[in-house]
Formats: C-alpha cells, structure tokens, sequence
C-alpha cells in the first residue's frame, strides 16, 4: 500500500508517501518514498498559497501513485480566522486527492501521535524522532514533513491485521 499523507497548513504543508509491504507470515515494513514540505512565502496572497498546495500535492501524486491519502484531521483553534485559513489549506490539498480518485482518511491530531509516538500529548521533537528511527532516515525531519510521516504511519497501523491502535480513521465525507 502506498500512503500519501498531509499535514495541511497555509504556509507550510507537510507531505509524505509512505511505502507499506506486507510479506505473507511477516511483519510489515514501511519506506518513506518522499517527503517535505510545501512552503509559501508570507507575502504570497492566500489564494496563491492555495494554488501552490494544490498544485505541490498534484506533483507528489504524479510522481508516487499513491493508493490512498491520510489528512491530519480538523483540531481545535482559539481564532475563528486561524480555523478559515487552516480550512482553506486543507481544501486545497484534499482536492488535489480527491481529483485522482484517491480514498481520503482523517485521524485527529493526539490520535496520530498515540500510534506513533504512545501518548498523545507528544511534543513535535519527539514525533519526529520517532519519524527517524521507524522509519531508518538518515536525518530528523522538519517538523511538519515529520508529521505528515506520522500521519501517514499512524493510517498504515490502522490497516495492519492483528495491531491495535488507538487511531482510528474517519473517512472524509466529499
């Protein structure tokens, strides 16, 4: 199964392409195909921040064919004009999924880090330590392409027979 997933936000995207093999009587093995993230300049208009995620995430699907696409789900913010933008950027990169044709699943942020990190309160350095070591990289990741990798990780546990996860995925409703 091949995962692309999302860590939407208007400045900057996280993405991942997460390779999940399964060998009969074996335990599955994950490969970070890609990963990084989508940066907008401040000054570029939020609309053109929008075109740049869409079209940044079009270019991860062409190149890595995903099977399916795992989005970090809405969270809790204190300004209403915070939630629009953040809205806004995840619009833009759930349509460029859902123009391929690709299943779009979302796991709420503390359900993320409980799968891949155990406790859902974890700090952005440690879920991209965890990022590093689970997925052998050869570096930390920056935090928001760590955390695409674990949005990504945490969908592949879900689809694990036998593993039991506190992630559970909502499908996006289009």
């Amino acid at each position: 199964m091949r995962v692309l997933a999302i860590d939407p936000a208007l400045r900057n995207t996280g993405f991942a392409v997460i390779e999940q093999t399964l060998a009969p009587a074996c335990k599955p093995k994950y490969r970070a195909l890609s990963y990084g993230v989508i940066q907008n300049h401040r000054n570029l208009r939020q609309s053109g921040c929008l075109v740049a995620i869409r079209e940044g995430i079009l270019d991860v699907i062409r190149e890595h064919s995903p099977e399916v696409c795992a989005v970090e789900g809405i969270i809790y913010v204190q300004s209403y004009k915070t939630a629009i933008t953040m809205g806004a950027a995840r619009g833009a990169a759930i349509l460029a999924a859902a123009e391929h044709g690709l299943e779009i699943y979302e796991y709420a942020p503390r359900r993320i880090k409980q799968a891949v990190v155990g406790q859902g309160g974890a700090a952005k350095q440690q879920v991209a330590f965890m990022m590093r070591a689970l997925l052998g990289l050869t570096e930390t990741p920056q935090a928001d392409a760590a955390d695409a990798l674990a949005i990504g990780m945490a969908h592949c546990y879900t689809r694990e027979p036998g593993r039991v996860t506190a992630a559970t995925d909502q499908p996006v409703s289009l």
